[in-house]
């Protein structure tokens, strides 16, 4: 909880640099390298897509691999993206990570293709024992990349705190899988993979840069750094993980984004299990160019698209869209084991098209509903909102909580990154309660309790309150009525602890008034005594007169002063409260003020005389306060004092007597007015009766534990 201003005037827009972190203004040599990187990773992939064109089936066989556009054309999706950041945001590292991997899977994939043309002449072409070692040796390099996107993105940083040296560990550990690839002896290399080397690469130089390392020591090596380098990738997405939770406003946009191609990019790979062949390969591709470009929007324009709505849409027809295949796939298979040769293939697409109507379509709105609570809140479940709400309101203990509440509520249902609840308060300021980071924008909503209105609800003026429908208003309405109740709670309960504010001023106000009269009244006439004394024993051999009068003086300043003492005594504590409890103090204060005119009763239950000292100094009060009453007033014939605890174990002082009782519409005198003072110091309440059968009853109820709870 927080003071702040009143929420006026129109809403300033997010600056630029708040927007794309990031983002300067391009350097020259930024500039060159965004061109540089984008042209060699497109005459790569050019020149890899004739080489495959070029190369025979036969030789791509004998080699043992694949064409090189699969690698090459990735290589190029990504380069684009790399250079466009470059070129807009050369400060972030991203940008630089983009770029360089996105050349680098070029380069690998023209490697691969002129590796396997270069073998097909003898002797081998130039650069063809090079292509070999970027292969085979240098392209597991291209593992860095994943994990490095992930730590750095979106602003460039590795994560801070306790993830830093854990982002630090799992870089190494991905990198010691390259590092010891490119120095090992081919021979363990090979002997590693289990696999022997195809015979066309037998011409080449295979060790160019290798190290002599015996193969006791580096095949444990590579043993270990293959699971290590995919261990390696854990850490990045548990910070990935991290940070989506945590982030808030276009932070959460940026990592919803990577999120979005993340999915992509699982969907792409479970479709290409169930199609293998060209279409995953060039699934492949589309997958790394949709995730560079998420890249690049997430960091430039992460409000060009509504990512919400585009993440939810991807799931659900994704999930449809591989359902389907593999509805397609199960038909045909099962026609085909039942029906053989009499199923033609005319006969399953018609029975593939019917079951799909009978599956698809009703499961297809259910299906949206689900990934829209997921995305976009529990606005879809009206009532588990609202009684969320209320189970969460009941939990909350002070007015404090039950704002926070409220705003965590409102942000669940809607997925909103903020919510605020403002409460006006009774000096002219409010107090607000957060949930998220607050925007620059915001939109108020205004809280009313019985027409009157106690306060606001904020949410960001862009975003989920721009995507409410008509059924969502409906929602909202019903949340912030219940916010409203709780908003006058909370209001409430500020201006109770204004009250309490006061109450310790006064008691304050209170003790400095006992010690200006301790100091400036008892003392003076403690040291006049003393001074008396000291001159009447000089004055008792010569004149005995003269001292006994002062001896005399000094014990009326003595009186005085002990007057003095039990008034202040009086006003802290009355003593009979502690020489004679609480029902022997009212005993005597009834037997003093009434007897023997009036008859008086004061009876007490059990549990009475094990009562705090406030609880005792009040009830004496109230009750020697209606017995004057009655002294005064009442012109009664007996009177009853009745001392109790009730259910909830809470004293009850109730004086009632016979008397003329109070006439209809009398104003309230002081004496009154003090008895419910009295009471509601101690969270208790005092009222006044006068019952038809005649006469007044005055009844106090106090918490027995003095208003502790």
């Amino acid at each position: 909880m927080q003071a702040q201003l009143p929420v006026t005037g129109p809403a300033v827009p997010e600056p630029e640099a708040a927007v794309e972190p990031g983002r300067a203004r391009p350097a020259r040599g930024a500039r060159a390298v965004a061109w540089g990187s984008l042209t060699v990773s497109l005459l790569a992939t050019v020149a890899t897509a004739v080489l495959d064109a070029v190369t025979s089936d036969a030789a791509r066989a004998a080699a043992d691999a694949t064409v090189g556009w699969i690698i090459g054309l990735p290589g190029f999706a990504l380069a684009v993206p790399g250079a466009v950041l470059l070129h807009r945001a050369p400060r972030n590292a991203v940008s630089w990570v983009l770029a360089a991997t996105g050349m680098l899977w070029a380069l690998d994939g023209l490697a691969q293709s002129w590796m396997v043309f270069a073998v097909q002449s003898d002797p081998p072409l130039p650069a063809a024992s090079f292509s070999f070692w970027f292969v085979q040796r240098f392209g597991a390099s291209l593992l860095l990349g994943l994990p490095l996107l992930l730590l750095l993105y979106p602003d460039g940083r590795l994560p801070g705190g306790r993830w830093r040296p854990l982002a630090v560990v799992s870089l190494v550990s991905t990198a010691l899988l390259p590092a010891l690839l490119s120095v090992v002896p081919s021979e363990i290399a090979i002997a590693r993979s289990g696999e022997p080397l195809p015979e066309v690469f037998a011409p080449l130089d295979l060790d160019p840069i290798s190290l002599p390392l015996p193969a006791g020591v580096a095949l444990p090596l590579l043993r270990i750094a293959f699971p290590i380098a995919l261990l390696g990738v854990l850490v990045p997405v548990a910070s990935v993980v991290a940070r989506l939770r945590r982030a808030d406003g276009d932070d959460r946009r940026r990592m919803r984004w990577l999120l979005w191609a993340g999915v992509v990019d699982v969907l792409v790979m479970v479709a290409a299990l169930l199609v293998p062949g060209d279409a995953s390969s060039t699934g492949l591709s589309v997958a790394v160019a949709l995730t560079g470009a998420a890249v690049t929007i997430g960091i430039l324009r992460p409000r060009a698209v509504d990512i919400d709505r585009l993440l939810g849409g991807t799931v659900v027809y994704g999930v449809l869209g591989v359902g389907v295949v593999l509805l397609d796939l199960a038909v045909l298979a099962a026609a085909g084991a039942l029906l053989g040769d009499r199923f033609g293939e005319r006969d399953a697409t018609l029975l593939t098209l019917l079951l799909v109507a009978a599956v698809y379509v009703p499961l297809r709105a259910p299906l949206w509903r689900l990934v829209r609570r997921w995305v976009l809140g529990e606005r879809e479940d009206p009532y588990r909102v609202v009684s969320g709400l209320a189970e969460r309101l009941e939990r909350s203990d002070g007015a404090d909580e039950q704002l926070m509440a409220i705003a965590a509520a409102v942000a669940e249902a809607f997925r909103s990154p903020y919510v605020g609840v403002e409460v006006d308060s009774a000096g002219g300021g409010h107090l607000v309660a957060e949930h998220g980071s607050r925007p620059a924008a915001v939109r108020a909503l205004p809280i009313a309790y019985r027409g009157e209105e106690v306060g606001r609800l904020l949410l960001p003026r862009d975003g989920v309150r721009a995507h409410l429908v008509t059924r969502d208003e409906r929602l909202l309405a019903d949340v912030v009525r219940q916010a409203a109740a709780a908003a006058r709670a909370s209001s409430l309960a500020a201006q109770l602890q204004a009250s309490r504010e006061l109450l310790v001023a006064a008691r304050e106000e209170e003790r400095r008034r006992l010690r200006r009269d301790l100091h400036d009244g008892l003392g003076p006439s403690l040291g006049a005594v003393v001074l008396r004394i000291d001159t009447a024993r000089n004055l008792v051999g010569r004149d005995p007169a003269e001292a006994d009068r002062l001896l005399r003086s000094a014990r009326n300043d003595v009186a005085a002063a002990l007057a003095d003492v039990r008034r202040l005594v009086h006003d802290l504590r009355p003593p009979a409260l502690d020489d004679l409890g609480l029902v022997g103090a009212v005993r005597q204060q009834a037997e003093r003020l009434l007897a023997p005119r009036v008859a008086t009763e004061v009876v007490a239950g059990p549990g009475t005389d094990d009562l705090p000292a406030a609880v005792e100094v009040a009830a004496y009060r109230i009750a020697s306060e209606a017995l004057a009453n009655v002294a005064k007033h009442a012109s009664a014939a007996t009177c009853r004092v009745e001392l109790a605890r009730d259910a909830d174990a809470a004293l009850v002082v109730t004086v009632a007597d016979d008397g003329t009782g109070i006439p209809p519409g009398a104003p309230a005198g002081v004496g009154l007015v003090s008895l419910r003072e009295r009471a509601a110091e101690l969270g208790g309440r005092c009222t006044v009766e006068c019952p038809p059968s005649g006469g007044t009853v005055v009844r106090a109820i106090l918490p027995a534990d003095g208003g502790g709870t």
